[in-house]
């Protein structure tokens, strides 16, 4: 039976020990990313295939995909929506892992292709959030939660996103901002003050929709490298 038959029940033990952790190690999640788009009616057709392609774009540059890949133990899971009336929320993509360069390839496939879910509806920031709280109530255990809102103005139809914070399960939970300046004069300050919340929130501003692909490449990056840039700040409230 030869020199070490006596212990081949616990080498296999051994071995199936070690394929079981090395199984839990590849299905580990290190971040699970939501995506929110804005679809309200401020954005038209054109403003809006910045935001599609801009996404693909900015998921698929170097130095966004090596941080996918390469960025530390476990894999990054994302969804995407859009969001734009009280009701008016399209999931273009429910969570999906991205363990390889060929799922990168495929999820910036899919955003190229992305067809406009309503073009026709208000501002429901509130709305838009909450609707990731309940997506990111679903995601997978991963080790950081983040939910990113994309917009080009703020609020204006249906509770605000500053109720969210308080009655939806966004504990643990970052959530951050990309403003689209232009229309909106202040967006900035008022994400700061409504929309961002959780540990090491940020916004994000893109220059108008030309921005756009360049704003979302500087987030992700931020967002899946774990960059705390110092503390949130907390701008002043402008006066009525």
């Amino acid at each position: 039976m030869g020199q070490y038959a006596e212990h081949r029940p616990l080498v296999r033990l051994a071995a199936l020990f070690a394929a079981l952790m090395a199984g839990g190690a590849e299905a580990s999640c290190r971040l699970a990313l939501v995506l929110a788009l804005d679809v309200s009616s401020s954005v038209d057709a054109g403003e809006y295939d910045q935001q599609r392609l801009g996404l693909a774009s900015a998921l698929n540059a170097p130095d966004v995909r090596h941080a996918i890949l390469q960025g530390g133990d476990g894999h990054v899971a994302i969804a995407v929506y859009e969001w734009s009336g009280m009701r008016q929320q399209t999931l273009h993509m429910d969570w999906t892992p991205l363990r390889t360069p060929r799922d990168i390839d495929s999820v910036v496939a899919a955003f190229a292709q992305m067809e406009r879910g309503y073009t026709d509806f208000p501002t429901a920031l509130g709305y838009g959030l909450s609707y990731g709280a309940t997506l990111m109530a679903r995601a997978p255990d991963c080790t950081r939660r983040v939910i990113n809102v994309s917009g080009d103005g703020v609020n204006n139809h249906g509770y605000g996103p500053e109720l969210v914070r308080k009655h939806f399960p966004l504990q643990g939970v970052t959530v951050n901002g990309l403003v689209i300046e232009g229309d909106a004069p202040g967006i900035a300050a008022y994400y700061h003050q409504n929309v961002i919340s959780g540990p090491g929130a940020f916004v994000e501003s893109a220059g108008g929709f030309d921005g756009f692909e360049a704003a979302m490449a500087r987030k992700l990056f931020r967002e899946i490298n774990d960059i705390m840039l110092g503390s949130r700040p907390a701008p002043a409230r402008p006066r009525g």
